[in-house]
């Protein structure tokens, strides 16, 4: 399994719009082969923040939905990110 998380920083006045602009491909990657959660939400506390959370089956199926990432206008609205792959050998119960 593997995890996707991190956080992306935006212009805190264009947050809402970049999250509404986000939510067909969080809709196409839940959709897809392999996703068991997909996840971009709005930090409470520091306006132009965005947490990211994503959670995969295999490499493979992040590699196969991964060609619908942010569209040209997203990704130039990203000012920084900080967004780490983890590899996860197993799941205990809590």
């Amino acid at each position: 399994m593997l995890i996707i998380a991190g956080s992306l920083q935006v212009e805190p006045a264009t947050r809402e719009d970049y999250l509404s602009g986000c939510e067909e491909v969080i809709t196409q990657a839940r959709a897809a082969a392999g996703c068991l959660d997909f996840l971009l939400a709005a930090d409470p506390l520091e306006p132009g923040r965005i947490h990211v959370y994503e959670r995969w089956e295999s490499a493979e199926q992040l590699a196969a939905f991964r060609g619908s990432g942010p569209s040209d206008a997203q990704e130039a609205a990203i000012l920084d990110a900080d967004v780490q792959r983890y590899l996860i050998a197993g799941v205990e119960a809590p």
